[in-house]
């Protein structure tokens, strides 16, 4: 590991704020969800993603949209990044309105070599606290890959045949709302141009969060509404705007699904 890169080990970040009932029936509205999203009702599982925002001034954001590397995260040179993935353990509730609190870490950047090069995968733990003190031990897993000349799709991984699913319509508004409620600017989601000529996606990159949302959502429906106790997720293979979504479950093992039978995101829910 480049030296450079070993001096963000152990990087702390500490945030305040809160989640209001706007936002959440916002998301609610995005993700096509019901529920009770009255100040102080229960935040559902995954929805503190809407928390501790970027402020970063315009002229500080890098050419992807995200903001310019070698503050928090290191400045890795490579000029794609994706959340590949990331594990969470639910200890108590948080609450609509709130305040709260997340200490964040860097703890492990690690290089490897794979079939489209040089790799980083640099992974941060956040601790988020509410009143009724830690609720959520998360880690989130954050890759960062070279430019590529041309789009390479993944090796294909077939989806099991389903216990239940559940078909979504998925399109450019819903990607906008996604990325305007979780304030990303990163320019593969919204900018077509960008995402095709700049990234050589096929198309608007659907999100990992909202992917991992979702199948938390209708793994709950069919939960009676019950709170996971943990949930890890992992992206297999880019879902773009125009695909066909299916949300699907075998057990506890969930996934997302494109039009040719593929998973996208492979989620597992914990007890």
């Amino acid at each position: 590991m480049s030296d450079i890169f070993g001096a963000w080990m152990g990087r702390v970040e500490e945030a305040e704020d809160r989640i209001s009932d706007r936002q959440a029936r916002q998301m609610a509205a995005t993700l096509d969800v019901g529920g009770d999203f009255a100040p102080g009702a229960v935040l559902p599982p995954l929805w503190h993603w809407m928390g501790w925002t970027p402020e970063t001034r315009m002229a500080e954001l890098g050419p992807d949209g995200h903001p310019a590397r070698g503050g928090f995260l290191p400045p890795v040179p490579l000029e794609r990044r994706m959340w590949a993935g990331g594990r969470l353990r639910f200890l108590a509730p948080l609450r609509i309105g709130e305040g709260l609190f997340r200490r964040s870490e860097i703890v492990k950047v690690a290089e490897k070599t794979g079939t489209t090069g040089r790799m980083v995968f640099v992974t941060v733990r956040h601790d988020v606290h509410g009143a009724a003190g830690l609720a959520i031990e998360e880690e989130q897993d954050i890759v960062f890959i070279a430019m590529p000349d041309r789009y390479s799709p993944p090796p294909p991984v077939e989806a099991p045949a389903p216990d239940w699913r559940q078909d979504l319509a998925m399109d450019e508004v819903r990607l906008f709302r996604f990325s305007a409620l979780t304030f990303n600017a990163h320019r593969i989601h919204f900018d077509l141009p960008y995402a095709t000529g700049v990234e050589k996606y096929p198309g608007l990159v659907v999100h990992g969060p909202m992917q991992a949302m979702l199948l938390m959502e209708a793994a709950r429906a069919r939960r009676g509404g019950a709170m996971p106790g943990g949930y890890r997720f992992r992206g297999v293979r880019p879902l773009f705007h125009f695909d066909t979504l299916s949300l699907q479950g075998v057990g506890a093992k969930l996934a997302t699904v494109n039009g040719d039978g593929l998973v996208c995101m492979q989620a597992e829910w914990e007890d």
